[in-house]
């Protein structure tokens, strides 16, 4: 069984997507997919196209690169809710320069109100070098301090590296 609130961490590509959908997949609820990328060019509508080839029909898919809040208080209790990504979704409300704070009280209170389980996806931005400019160092200092927050409300926190999780808080289920 699935703890209320679980965040999965890791850097590009290292399987952490793959490894939140098995633990979505694994709970026997309806899923839902809360999709936080936007498509601006050919490259993300390829990967889009494949994450949702990948995930197959059995998923109920909702667009939502900003609002995250409400539309996650929505969610019926029988569901289970794969959010991916916070990072994009952060990024969505950095370049739309969206007051940071507010977005991020209406997440966590999302979060809070939701009546389903709730895999949070994020990247882990702090273990590479300072960013050599002011846009990128303050999405790192942000992303830092989101991850922190998430993985304090968190009942279970897993790092994913080379597609090996690694529990960092909690029990996997």
């Amino acid at each position: 069984m699935l703890p209320r609130l679980t965040l999965v961490l890791g850097g590009a590509a290292s399987g952490k997507s793959a490894f939140a959908e098995s633990l979505v997949k694994g709970t026997g609820r309806k899923l839902t997919y809360f999709a936080t990328a936007q498509i601006f060019d050919d490259e993300m509508r390829d990967k889009v196209s494949r994450h949702q080839k990948m995930r197959g029909t059995e998923w109920h898919t909702i667009e939502e690169p900003l609002d995250l809040g409400p539309a996650l208080a929505a969610v019926e209790g029988d569901e289970v809710v794969l959010l991916d990504c916070a990072t994009m979704w952060l990024s969505n409300h950095i370049l739309a320069d969206n007051e940071l704070d507010k977005a991020g009280q209406s997440l966590m209170a999302g979060l809070l109100h939701c009546s389903a389980p709730v895999v949070v996806v994020s990247n882990e931005v702090g273990l590479s070098v300072v960013p050599e400019n002011a846009l990128a160092r303050r999405f790192r200092q942000a992303q830092g301090e989101l991850n922190q927050k998430l993985a304090e409300r968190a009942d279970l926190v897993v790092n994913v590296v080379a597609g090996l999780p690694q529990v960092l808080k909690g029990n996997l289920p």
